[in-house]
This record gives C-alpha cells, structure tokens and sequence, in this order.
C-alpha cells in the first residue's frame, strides 16, 4: 500500500455482505412503515368505509410520494440532504400513526431499526473511502 493511499476501514466481503444485509432492512423498514399507515388509517377512520378508505390511501398516498422522491429510480433527482430529510420525515409519520393507534412498543422497534439502518448505511460510506 502506497503513503497516499487510506486504508479501507471495512473490507470489501465485509462490506458487501453488509449492504445487501441493509438493502434487506430497507425494504422491510418501507413494508412496515406502509402496514403502519394502513393500520393507523383502519383505527382512525369513524366508520366503515372510511376506515377501509384511510387504510388504502394513506400508505398509498406516502407510497406514491417515496416513489416520487426518495427511491433510487425516482423521476425527482432531489439533493441526498433534501431526499434524507423526506425519507426519515415519511418514517417519522409511520412512527407517529403507530404511536397514535396504541402500539407504542411497534413505534419503538421501527425507530430502532431505522436507527439500524441508517448507522449502516454511514459505516458503508466510511467503508469506501
């Protein structure tokens, strides 16, 4: 290795096993915060069909705006600090409807592994130099 060179803080397997590992969470993280929404708006909707119509458009609604804004192919090309603000803005809205319909305990587990996720993703930065 040459003086100019940095050493790599996690090596490339590691690294590698490590962001399809985090890739997973993501995706999982995403299911929840959706079935979230969709159990908030059941709870909260005053009868039937507004419940039933809370709980199709509210997680479509914040589904439509992630696809819009935050995923890797979306047609709004946002600057990573404005797409992080949206992104963990959308999980704080799932975080609260969990914490509004009572289940305090599913809010904690979505914060946690958000906080999972995010750690892992800035140590993959690191990792690449």
């Amino acid at each position: 290795m040459r003086r100019s060179e940095t050493p790599r803080v996690i090596p490339a397997r590691v690294g590698a096993t490590m962001g399809r590992a985090n890739l997973v969470l993501r995706f999982l993280l995403e299911l929840a915060a959706l079935a979230a929404l969709a159990a908030w708006g059941w709870q909260t909707g005053s009868g039937p069909a507004a419940a039933v119509a809370l709980a199709v458009l509210t997680p479509l609604t914040v589904g439509l705006l992630w696809a819009a804004c935050v995923s890797p192919k979306a047609p709004l090309r946002l600057s990573a600090p404005v797409r992080l603000a949206i992104e963990l803005g959308l999980f704080a809205l799932a975080g609260l409807a969990l914490l509004q319909a009572g289940a305090r305990g599913w809010a904690a587990g979505l914060a946690a592994a958000l906080a999972l996720h995010q750690g892992g993703r800035l140590l993959q930065r690191r990792g690449r130099g």
